[in-house]
């Protein structure tokens, strides 16, 4: 019970100092508002008021609908009437998904980075790890205090997404297109295990670094590739199908479990003041 207690006190204390940092929430607040609400939804009303006529060179892009392999994905694209509604209902699904994991990535490295480099950064990791809180208390609490506020940013900006995407493209479609069922595995069976993966990354790069610049930049790195998974969506290459999230999610549990293992090397007291490597 007292562990317990001690847990939620470390997450409590750390989720109050992201709130008090600038450096932390402002990131946390416009990068999510950037890729999750402002860019999918000028794009929605861009090819509403003007067409894809007015669009550019998107040839690859329809190229890419035309190529789908068969099942239920180029069924609904069969479906649907014109160019327009192809387009937007494909990008609003697919293509805005792998874009929408870099938000979960950004705010689980932000956040990691500050909870345990900031510890380092205001010299109180050492106070810290004298009190009498045993360290695999301290770990699970510090990591907490970063996947709690992880998930919440992601859920709440997935909400706000499909309530801005259904109204935009409403009037074109007279129906909801969101969510689909691969949104709803993205947000419960990949995003999850995807926050707790970057979360052991900076826990990682905690021990090598000294600052929190330096680990979120070190850390920023973990976003490359997804931009490479925006790649392969956009083309056609690898499409983040139902069964690829299933696939994708199962991965990240292994790969979790694995660093779950791992930490009780890492979460040693001595580890985690960065004392040696």
């Amino acid at each position: 019970m007292k562990e317990n207690k001690a847990i939620w006190a470390i997450t409590r204390k750390d989720m109050k100092a992201v709130t008090s940092n600038i450096q932390v929430w402002l990131p946390m607040l416009v990068i999510p508002l950037i890729l999750g609400v402002i860019l999918p939804v000028a794009a929605v009303w861009g090819i509403r008021m003007f067409g894809l006529e007015r669009a550019g060179n998107i040839g690859f892009l329809l190229q890419t609908l035309n190529d789908l392999p068969e099942g239920a994905l180029r069924d609904r694209m069969t479906s649907l009437h014109t160019v327009d509604q192809k387009v937007i209902w494909f990008g609003a699904n697919y293509l805005f998904a792998s874009l929408f994991l870099l938000i979960p990535v950004m705010a689980s490295s932000v956040i990691a980075a500050n909870s345990f480099v900031g510890e380092k950064e205001r010299k109180t990791m050492e106070s810290l790890l004298y009190t009498p809180i045993s360290t695999t208390s301290i770990f699970i609490g510090k990591l907490l205090s970063a996947l709690i506020p992880s998930l919440l940013i992601s859920f709440v900006t997935a909400l706000l997404y499909g309530i801005f995407i259904n109204l935009s493209a409403y009037p074109l479609f007279g129906e909801l297109i969101f969510p689909t069922w691969n949104w709803v595995l993205l947000l419960l069976w990949v995003i999850p295990p995807l926050s707790l993966a970057i979360i052991f990354l900076n826990v990682f790069i905690s021990a090598k670094v000294d600052t929190f610049q330096a680990a979120y930049q070190i850390g920023g790195a973990a976003v490359l590739p997804f931009l490479a998974l925006i790649t392969s969506q956009v083309t056609g290459v690898l499409i983040l199908s139902p069964l690829v999230l299933l696939v994708l999610g199962a991965v990240l549990i292994l790969l979790d479990i694995f660093l779950i293992r791992m930490s009780t090397h890492w979460s040693s007291r001595e580890k985690l003041a960065g004392t040696h490597l």
